[in-house]
C-alpha cells in the first residue's frame, strides 16, 4: 500500500473519527431526546454500528502502519487477529426507510463509515487469506 494512499485513508478515518466523537458528545443527546423510545434504540444500535466500524479501520490502519514502519512484518500483519474484523455487523447497512427517523448527522457519519470500512474491507481481502496466528507464533 502507498504510503500516500495510506495517509490519505488514516487522514479520512482519523476526521471521521474526530467528528463522530464530536457528534456523539455534544450533537446526539440533544437529537435522541426528540425521538421515540423505538427511534431512540434503533440511533442507539447505529451509533455503537458507527463506532465499531471506525474502530476496526483505525486497528486496521495502525497495523498497516505499524509495516510501513518496519515495527512488524507483513506475514505478521496477515495473522488473522491482525485483520479487519466484524463484517457481520460492519457491513450492515440500514435501509432509507429504516434510516429516515435517525438524525440528520447520524445518518451522514452511517454512510460515510459504510463507505470508508467498505473500502478497507475490500483492501483487506485483496491481501490475501488470513493466516493462522498460532502458525506464525511456532515460526518465529
Amino acid at each position: 500500500m502507498g504510503t500516500v494512499f495510506f495517509r490519505g485513508t488514516y487522514d479520512e478515518a482519523f476526521q471521521l473519527l474526530i467528528e463522530a466523537r464530536d457528534y456523539l458528545t455534544y450533537l446526539e443527546p440533544t437529537e435522541r431526546a426528540a425521538l421515540s423510545l423505538d427511534q431512540r434504540l434503533a440511533a442507539n444500535r447505529e451509533a455503537m454500528r458507527l463506532t465499531s466500524r471506525l474502530t476496526q479501520v483505525m486497528a486496521w490502519l495502525m497495523v498497516r502502519r505499524a509495516v510501513q514502519e518496519g515495527e512488524i512484518s507483513f506475514d505478521e500483519a496477515l495473522q488473522s487477529d491482525r485483520r479487519l474484523d466484524g463484517q457481520r455487523v460492519c457491513l450492515i447497512q440500514i435501509e432509507d426507510e429504516e434510516a429516515a427517523p435517525l438524525p440528520r448527522g447520524l445518518r451522514d457519519l452511517l454512510g460515510r463509515s459504510y463507505h470508508l470500512y467498505t473500502r478497507v474491507d475490500r483492501l483487506d481481502k485483496a491481501m490475501g487469506p488470513p493466516l493462522a496466528g498460532e502458525a506464525m507464533m511456532t515460526a518465529h
